[in-house]
């Protein structure tokens, strides 16, 4: 069985993957984040702390572990954050990943790294794998400079690129666009919501499960991960508003312009999945399927 060390399993994603590791056992898991252990069951896997800024800490626990493969879900994903603060978001996403690599091309070890639909302007998507990227923001930029670094180094790699990811943990750090939008309108609170950008998002699990496929095929290049259904934010909130039955008469849509957001956000971006399904078998629930999961999760 393969060894896997996690970057970042404190997030929504790294808690995902050692949940399904623990009901299905398919690798050996390091869990490593900044901090102690956030996932609730201590057993059954390792934990190390392992800050991605330092250097020196990450190659001890890589040297320490020796995994065949490293998942690095750790990242700056605010967008906002990212183009406000340029060089955090440098260090995190690029400098951090340089690190990685070398380390990796040094151990013999397998990168899956994980990246995004940012890295596309959003002109013309459903992207496939090949397009040309051409982020609209510092943040899908610093993604961008970290899959040059990782095609051009040595390194055995995967590049997971993904969207929108939503789900639920015990101790949410950070919430999501389907929790905020069910916790507004369950408190009877007008949001905002765009009408103008497209997105097909993505559950956790679906996430999570393609990372291990990813490892399990030995996979290597590009590919496109998401949810399988293609929508508006607006047309994603009213579907979060139909299913827990809530008043649609909250939901002010506007478009984007109107936001003030910091960073710039790709119109229309998307997935075309084939590759990750003829490759990895990957088989992603709908969005009605991934709000059901939801549900259940939450009723515990």
């Amino acid at each position: 069985m393969k060894k896997i060390l996690v970057t970042g399993s404190n997030g929504l994603l790294g808690q995902k993957i050692t949940e399904k590791v623990l009901a299905e056992g398919r690798v050996n898991l390091v869990a490593t984040s900044k901090g102690g252990n956030r996932y609730p069951v201590k057993e059954g896997y390792v934990y190390a702390e392992m800050d991605i800024l330092d250097s020196r800490q990450v190659r001890e626990v890589i040297e320490k572990y020796r995994p065949d493969v490293i998942i690095h879900t750790a990242a700056m994903t605010n967008v906002d954050t990212c183009e406000a603060n340029k060089e955090l978001c440098h260090q995190l996403n690029v400098d951090a990943v340089n690190t990685l690599l070398s380390i990796c091309e040094e151990k013999n070890i397998q990168l899956i790294h994980l990246s995004t639909d940012f890295v596309f302007d959003g002109a013309d998507g459903p992207y496939k794998e090949d397009a040309a990227v051409n982020p609209v923001s510092y943040y899908g930029e610093s993604k961008v400079l970290a899959e040059e670094l990782i095609k051009n180094s040595k390194a055995k790699w995967v590049i997971l690129r993904t969207i929108l990811v939503y789900g639920i943990t015990s101790d949410m750090s950070r919430s999501n666009i389907v929790l905020w939008a069910k916790g507004a309108l369950e408190k009877a609170s007008p949001i905002n919501v765009v009408n103008d950008q497209w997105r097909m998002p993505t559950l956790a699990e679906d996430l999570a499960e393609a990372c291990l496929l990813a490892v399990e095929k030995n996979a290597n290049g590009i590919y496109h991960i998401s949810g399988k259904d293609y929508m508006s934010i607006a047309d994603l909130v009213r579907k979060v508003a139909d299913y827990w039955k809530l008043d649609h008469s909250f939901i002010n849509e506007i478009s984007s312009a109107s936001l003030n957001q910091t960073a710039k956000r790709p119109v229309k971006t998307g997935f075309v999945l084939d590759k990750a399904i003829k490759d990895l078998g990957y088989n992603p629930h709908s969005f009605e399927e991934g709000l059901v999961i939801l549900e259940q999760q939450m009723a515990g």
